[in-house]
């Protein structure tokens, strides 16, 4: 059976998007193959024409995520005005959808924890996405210190609301870490 031009290339984009949801969702550790390719779709025999290993699956898989996460950063409708470009990321990243919805969020908050404990390509792949993304905070706001304090902050927040079960509670760490990142940011302007 002959596929059509890019039909593989399309074909692993999808295992990798759908393989993120529940990763993000479920714990890549957690999720065997099967799991995987069932939820994609496919037998367990095609994750090998895409993948060698269910590592190189969680090195791709944290490639494309972190690569996600950073075109949603550039999309930001903000980017000649540095404030106007924060608020627009702390109201995004710091909502109760995103605390809600694992599967759809950042793969930071669901899945360093697993890249700690990964093979060091695994960690090298993560952290050179991860400095891009960096990167371009740091030129939105104007220090490499405040771009990893805000990134950090980020990230924690939404881990500790996902954490609580009362959503008076989730809401109160999102709104005072924004708080408390606004108050940082202006103070150190």
């Amino acid at each position: 059976m002959r596929y059509k031009s890019g039909y593989k290339a399309e074909k692993r984009q999808e295992l990798l998007d759908i393989s993120g949801q529940i990763a993000k969702k479920n714990g890549f550790s957690a999720t065997g193959v099967d799991s995987f390719m069932k939820a994609a779709g496919v037998t367990s025999g095609a994750f090998y024409s895409h993948f060698s290993s269910k590592s190189d699956l969680f090195k791709a898989l944290i490639e494309n995520e972190l690569q996600h996460s950073l075109q949603m950063w550039q999309d930001n409708p903000h980017q000649e005005d540095a404030e106007a470009w924060m608020d627009f990321e702390l109201n995004r990243y710091l909502s109760i959808s995103h605390v809600d919805r694992p599967d759809h969020g950042c793969v930071l908050p669901t899945l360093a924890s697993e890249v700690a404990r990964s093979e060091i390509d695994i960690k090298q792949v993560y952290q050179a996405e991860l400095l891009r993304g960096q990167h371009l905070f740091m030129k939105h706001l104007g220090s490499e210190e405040k771009a990893w304090a805000v990134m950090c902050q980020l990230v924690g927040a939404i881990l500790m609301a996902r954490s609580m079960t009362d959503e008076s509670i989730k809401l109160l760490i999102l709104e005072s870490s924004k708080q408390c990142i606004k108050a940082m940011l202006q103070k150190a302007s």
